[in-house]
C-alpha cells in the first residue's frame, strides 16, 4: 500500500507564523500529560516557543482581518446557484464567533506568560542541563505533587490559549480547503508557477519516490527543486508527476 506525504510551505510571513504556532500548539497538547522530567521539559520548551512566538507582530490583528476576509468569501459564494447556504451560514456564525472571542480575550499567552513556574523553566532551557533538580527545585517538587493537582494546572494553561488556538484552526482549515490538488510534472527535477494571492503550497509525494521538495516562493511565484534522500546513489527522473494544491 503506497504511503501518501503532505508537504506545506508558507508563501508569506503571516502564514509561516501561523503554521509555527498551530505545530507548537499541537506539541502542547501531545504533551500535556506530565508525569516526569522528560515529559515536563517537552511541555514547556514548546510553551516557551510558542511564547516567544507569540512577541512577535501583529498577531492578533492579522487572524481578525483574516477572519473578516474568510467572512466575505463565504458571502461570496452566496450567489452561487445550489450552494448549501445552511453551511454557509454556520461557517460565518463560527467565524464571527471566533472573532468576539478573540478580540475579548487577553494578551495571548499573558496567563502562562505571568505563571511562575514556567518563567523558571524558561530561564534555563538555553543552559545544557540546566533543569536539573539541583537548578530548578521548584520544578522538581512541581513533580511530585498529585497527578490530578499536574493535570488541572496544566487544563488552565491550555484553556488560555483557547481563543487562539479556535481560531487559528478555522482559518487554517479554511485556507487549505480553498485550494484543489491537482496534477503536475517537474522537468529534470524543476517546476515553477505563479501563486497570485496565495497563501498557502501543499504538496502530496510517494514514499517510495524517495524524493523530497526544497521550495522557495513568495506570494506571487514560487519554484520547487525535487532532490533524492539518498543523495549519493538517489535519481532525479527526467519526469516526475505530483499533486499540488495552491491555497
Amino acid at each position: 500500500m503506497s504511503t501518501t506525504i503532505l508537504f506545506e510551505h508558507p508563501l508569506n510571513e503571516k502564514m509561516r507564523t501561523w503554521l509555527r504556532i498551530e505545530f507548537l500548539l499541537k506539541q502542547l497538547i501531545a504533551s500535556q500529560k506530565i508525569v516526569d522530567h522528560l515529559s515536563a521539559l517537552t511541555f514547556f520548551r514548546n510553551a516557551a516557543e510558542l511564547l516567544d512566538v507569540f512577541e512577535r507582530g501583529e498577531l492578533r490583528t492579522e487572524i481578525l482581518k483574516e477572519l473578516e476576509r474568510q467572512q466575505q468569501k463565504l458571502l461570496g459564494w452566496a450567489e452561487v446557484p445550489g450552494v448549501d447556504m445552511a453551511r454557509i451560514n454556520a461557517l460565518r456564525s463560527d467565524l464571527k464567533k471566533c472573532s468576539t472571542v478573540l478580540m475579548a480575550a487577553p494578551r495571548m499567552g499573558q496567563q502562562m506568560r505571568e505563571e511562575r513556574l514556567i518563567g523558571l523553566v524558561r530561564q534555563r532551557l538555553s543552559i545544557p542541563g540546566g533543569c536539573c533538580s539541583f537548578d530548578l527545585p521548584t520544578l522538581h517538587i512541581w513533580l511530585h505533587i498529585e497527578q490530578h493537582l499536574r493535570d488541572q494546572q496544566v487544563t488552565i494553561w491550555l484553556d488560555s490559549l483557547s481563543p487562539i488556538h479556535s481560531a487559528l484552526t478555522m482559518v487554517l482549515d479554511l485556507i487549505r480547503q480553498s485550494g484543489i490538488f491537482r496534477n503536475h510534472t517537474s522537468l529534470n527535477g524543476f517546476f515553477q508557477d505563479n501563486a497570485e494571492g496565495a497563501d498557502l503550497l501543499r504538496m502530496q509525494l510517494k514514499l517510495e519516490d524517495a524524493l523530497y521538495p526544497q521550495i522557495s516562493g513568495h506570494k506571487s511565484r514560487y519554484a520547487i527543486r525535487f532532490l533524492p534522500l539518498d543523495s549519493e546513489r538517489g535519481e532525479i527522473p527526467a519526469r516526475f508527476d505530483f499533486e499540488l494544491a495552491c491555497c
